[in-house]
């Protein structure tokens, strides 16, 4: 220490007043440093004094001490503050400069005696680390950039300290184990590859700040970790392909399965198949080319007596029975000719209508006299195989309009078929 800076401190010590050397001064004296903020703290013991303390804080530029000056202007920092503590980062201390500092207590109008503390930011001020860490994968490697330590405006340390450098840490494993030794990497620069990885691996990275000159180096980063990649087998390419090619038709197949069902209800709620009969449109609608359907009146409206009866009648089925051959062989007992050629029925039916009835005289028919009524009994046995000669028309329509009877044989006047209808 020169002997000006010693001269110094003597003028300021017989400058201060006899009572304020009653007064404790303060302890332990030190500055709490990172980059470029700076902060003078110290202790005082309570015991000492009245509890009404306060603090004050000044420096000047060590240079302005050893000047011929005997009074150099001390700069008034923290003036009578309570505080244990007094910020001198808004200072603007030069990064390269000496500066003296010092801090006395105040007590109900008497203080203490001045501490002097030196410092040099260059050399006492803490280094901090890498304000930033970012890893990213680069295929089996793994990139690492970084910001620089920044002073307290946001300025890069790198400004102050030219020197500065990182040294990198990486290891295989987890934040918190190590499967394998720990790798370093030492570079000034703020973008590194880290190299020797392996595939498929998970690494972690922390990074330090150093400045030689002074030793400095200052604490390491959280660790980040990441895991590396590699190169991908084609079977693992093929299945992810055909995955997403499967994916994609079903959705496809799905989105039309679904717009043709949604076309279809809609297509058969507002466009039926099944139209209504005319008619029926008529009736229940407003007009025969409107929609829109007519109002159902009530049940005792007039409405109910504009329409008719309808009335389902019955299709009557007709029935023919077909006499056995030995009726056909010979007349009935009691059945005589007329004078007209017909047969009548006489005994125990009597005169009234026993439901049978012959086909009629036919022009075209030929009729049996009385002399030929044997010949004629013979002649219709013949007839069930076939029949020659002319026939009635309504005879014909009657076989025509059953099946049964074209393989039954026609039978004239003289051969009465039973019909019940």
């Amino acid at each position: 220490m020169s002997a000006a800076f010693l001269a110094s401190l003597l003028l300021c010590c017989l400058q201060s007043s006899p009572v304020g050397a009653e007064v404790a001064a303060p302890q332990n004296v030190t500055m709490v440093t990172l980059n470029t903020n700076y902060t003078l703290s110290w202790d005082w013991d309570q015991s000492a004094g009245g509890h009404a303390v306060t603090f004050t804080t000044e420096y000047v530029a060590k240079f302005k001490l050893s000047s011929k000056k005997r009074d150099p202007k001390w700069s008034v920092v923290c003036d009578k503050t309570s505080h244990r503590s007094c910020d001198l980062t808004q200072c603007n201390l030069n990064y390269l400069g000496i500066y003296v500092l010092h801090v006395r207590a105040n007590v109900n109008g008497s203080h203490s005696a001045w501490v002097h503390i030196e410092f040099c930011p260059d050399k006492n001020a803490a280094l901090g680390p890498p304000s930033k860490v970012n890893l990213t994968l680069a295929g089996s490697s793994l990139d690492v950039s970084i910001q620089d330590p920044l002073t307290s405006k946001n300025i890069s340390m790198k400004e102050r300290i030219p020197q500065l450098y990182y040294h990198y840490v990486y290891w295989e494993g987890t934040a918190h184990t190590r499967a394998s030794g720990v790798q370093t990497l030492i570079t000034s620069g703020n973008f590194v590859t880290l190299p020797d990885l392996k595939s498929w691996t998970s690494y972690c990275v922390s990074v330090q700040s150093r400045y030689d000159f002074f030793n400095k180096s200052s604490s390491f980063t959280s660790p980040i970790c990441m895991q590396t990649a590699g190169v991908i087998p084609w079977w693992v390419i093929f299945l992810s392909f055909l995955g997403s090619l499967i994916f994609f038709f079903t959705i496809v197949l799905l989105a039309i399965f679904g717009f043709m069902k949604i076309y279809k209800t809609i297509k058969t709620v507002f466009y039926p198949s099944i139209q209504l009969p005319p008619h029926l449109k008529d009736y229940l609608c407003d007009s025969p080319a409107s929609d829109v359907p007519r109002l159902l009146a009530s049940p005792d409206s007039e409405s109910e007596h504009l329409c008719d009866k309808v009335i389902i009648c019955p299709m009557p089925v007709l029935e023919i029975h077909y006499p056995p051959p030995e009726a056909l062989a010979a007349p009935p007992s009691g059945l005589q000719p007329d004078s007209s050629g017909r047969h009548s029925r006489h005994g125990s039916s009597g005169s009234g209508d026993s439901g049978v009835y012959s086909t009629g005289g036919s022009s075209g028919l030929r009729q049996p006299n009385s002399n030929q009524s044997g010949q004629s009994n013979q002649s219709m046995l013949g007839a069930e195989t076939s029949w020659q000669g002319p026939f009635d028309s309504e005879q014909v329509k009657m076989r025509n309009m059953t099946p049964g009877l074209k393989n039954q044989p026609l039978i004239t006047d003289e051969g009465i078929v039973d019909m019940c209808v």
